[in-house]
């Protein structure tokens, strides 16, 4: 995995190798469903995903070998191979409202190694620039009849993809291409050439089959991709971050892997006759209920929507899993330690806000609390001031600057590199904090909630009174040991300035001279069209765009917000204006700061409210082909929110298209 190491022999000394991920062969999938018989006392306590258990040269017991002057040797093929099953499996739900599990019977990703306690939690993709990525993706759901009555009505449900979220890589052949169509059945071998210059960071990977999208990443079809890097920076090139986020021993810092969910499960009364599904069943509050006995699952539209402008999913009193698991205890925290939590909002619809706050002495247990009872525990007892956490890379791409924020604003898509410090010993609520109409993606204000409770143990270190002057200390002193000579003054420099990252970030800004096109995106709703461009979507049109070029687009939307998500290429941000024409990329909105600092930055999604104009820069890089952008409420790229790109060869005399194009 160390491929790109390019430390001097003096640097050797301070570097050590990185902690060895654990590998294992990959083996033969059990063809039954996974199941689990939970207790409603058993406890619900936060675990990372499991690592997929990847096979690579060096696992193998009789490995391909090299003839050298030594003798031979292990042929390493810089290749790492996954099997993936998509099958039903059947495990338990935690519902906070009625406090107890629910039975759920899910459309998963099995894989060597699928924890039981949560087999619809993927496992986490950890892979090296450089390196080929194969999934073996097996569709072992059941057969199907879906002839659709309409592109852009949901359908077909057993049949899938797969898009691996963020990567750079081709989105043609067998790579991360999301017009392929998988039926119950077929078997597909995908292969992720990662390039070597490829950036490190958070990415993920899903399902993309448009029509079915929604249902299956709602019903637990997703998983990290993380891309790990050792590359020093250095005077003529940047280098990753993963080098400097260590102590001065180099060890890296301890890493948190956050997949938020929205698994919207409901179960059903009886169907009519002549009707395939009965109704959803509620409590008297309106909230969705399974009784005993029966098993929830995700088979229906009916479970996504706006109803009367309100999300089904806040109207369905469903909580957001953090891992698998609904209101999570942490464990293994410790006081003054840094952390990098990597944040993953693998949802369908709604936003996130992520806080901490220390929790108020002497507070009782949530155990049993449901509904209101729950929501003033929040109230009384979560009270302690706002913990600051420092966002160093969004999307998998590192920031020039370490961002300060109260909380982190999560949008379906979004991707956040935190580091975190608990100042103290105690209690912390983890929390999904309010957010106003403006800055969600229900155009509604969305209620508080509780998502989790972090237990942090004392240590030596006294309490941390300022987070950043702790937090700049910390990475100076690393940045001493580890940075090469020459380029050590200059990032202690910038972290002494702000907590800047210039020698991290993994692409050139995109200056106004730079340009050569500009291209203009709208989202809108008109009855049940959802449209780009006032058209919905259409395989046989699309936007074409000419490798090479750079090009600024504007971004709008006329009815509601929507994330917009564009695969291959990412887009750094220039400018942001609101309704009066204010650029708030800088300063954000008075109660909404998603858009503060985003000036500058790059991302793969990002959330275009109502009525605003977002300016991104973007180059048209490497590769050729056909893809996609959308909206990342899925269930709206579902119903016709998408539009296809090709990416195309110019003709050389800067004219346009090649005429290699047909």
């Amino acid at each position: 995995m160390d491929r790109n190491s390019q430390t001097s022999a003096v640097n050797a000394q301070r570097w050590p190798t990185p902690r060895a991920q654990p590998l294992a062969l990959a083996c033969l999938l059990a063809a039954a469903p996974l199941t689990l018989a939970a207790q409603d006392n058993a406890p619900r306590n936060f675990d990372e995903p499991v690592l997929a258990r990847m096979l690579r040269s060096g696992d193998a017991k009789t490995p391909s070998l090299l003839l050298t002057k030594s003798g031979p040797q292990p042929l390493d093929t810089h290749e790492a191979v996954l099997d993936l099953r998509i099958v039903y499996t059947e495990s338990k739900i935690w519902d906070p409202g009625h406090t107890r599990f629910d039975t759920v019977k899910l459309r998963s990703y099995q894989s060597p190694g699928t924890n039981p306690k949560v087999p619809f939690v993927a496992p986490t993709i950890v892979t090296a620039p450089g390196e080929t990525v194969r999934v073996r993706l097996d569709n072992s759901l059941p057969k199907e009849d879906c002839a659709p009555i309409g592109i852009n009505v949901p359908h077909c449900f057993n049949s899938t993809n797969l898009h691996s979220h963020g990567l750079w890589v081709s989105p043609t052949g067998n790579s991360d291409n999301v017009l392929l169509t998988l039926r119950p059945g077929v078997k597909f071998e995908y292969e992720y050439n990662l390039p070597a210059d490829h950036p490190a960071g958070t990415f993920w990977y899903h399902p993309h089959l448009h029509g079915s999208t929604a249902l299956q990443v709602s019903s637990g079809m997703a998983g990290a991709l993380i891309v790990r890097g050792n590359r020093l920076p250095s005077n003529d090139r940047n280098g990753d971050l993963d080098t400097l986020l260590r102590d001065q021993g180099g060890t890296p810092y301890q890493e948190r892997l956050l997949l938020f969910q929205q698994v919207a499960y409901a179960c059903r009364d009886r169907p009519e006759p002549g009707k395939t599904l009965g109704k959803i069943k509620t409590d008297e509050n309106g909230f969705w209920r399974c009784d005993p006995g029966d098993v929830g699952g995700i088979e229906a539209y009916d479970q996504f929507g706006f109803p009367g402008g309100k999300s089904l999913w806040e109207l369905s009193g469903r909580y957001t899993s953090i891992n698998g698991e609904v209101l999570p205890n942490f464990y293994e925290l410790k006081a003054g330690r840094i952390e990098r939590w990597r944040l993953v909002h693998a949802g369908v619809r709604n936003s996130i806000n992520l806080q901490l706050r220390a929790v108020r002495a002497g507070a009782a247990s949530i155990e049993g609390l449901s509904g209101p009872a729950l929501d003033g525990w929040v109230t009384q007892n979560c009270t302690g001031p706002l913990l600051p956490q420092f966002e160093v890379a969004a999307d998998g791409l590192t920031h020039g600057q370490a961002i300060e924020k109260s909380e982190i604003v999560l949008q379906p898509g979004y991707r956040s590199d935190a580091l975190v410090v608990f100042p103290q010993a105690g209690q912390y609520c983890v929390i999904d904090g309010a957010a106003p109409a403006s800055a969600s993606i229900t155009n509604a204000a969305e209620n508080r909630q509780l998502l989790g409770l972090a237990n942090v143990a004392a240590t030596a270190v006294p309490p941390v009174a300022d987070i950043r002057a702790y937090l700049t200390e910390n990475l100076i002193t690393s940045a001493k040991y580890l940075m090469p000579d020459g380029v050590r003054a200059k990032v202690v420099a910038d972290l002494n300035d702000r907590l800047r990252l210039t020698a991290f970030v993994p692409h050139k800004d995109i200056a106004t001279g730079d340009l050569t096109g500009k291209q203009e995106l709208e989202f809108s709703i008109k009855g049940e069209d959802y449209m780009v461009d006032g058209k919905t979507y259409d395989p046989k049109s699309g936007r074409d765009l000419v490798l090479g070029n750079v090009e600024e687009w504007r971004l709008t939307s006329t009815v509601g917000s929507h994330p917009f998500h564009i695969h291959v290429n990412p887009f750094q941000v220039d400018r942001i204006l609101n309704k009066e024409g204010k650029d708030v990329s800088v300063t954000g909105d008075p109660g909404d700061s998603q858009y503060a600092n985003t000036k500058g930055t790059w991302k793969d999604t990002l959330f275009v409210k109502g009525g605003y104009q977002l300016f991104v820069r973007t180059r048209y890089e490497r590769y050729i082909g056909e893809y996609v952008l959308h909206c990342h409420i899925l269930d709206h790229e579902d119903m016709g929110m998408m539009q296809n790109v090709r990416m195309l060869v110019p003709d050389g005399k800067g004219n346009g298209i090649g005429n290699g194009h047909h």
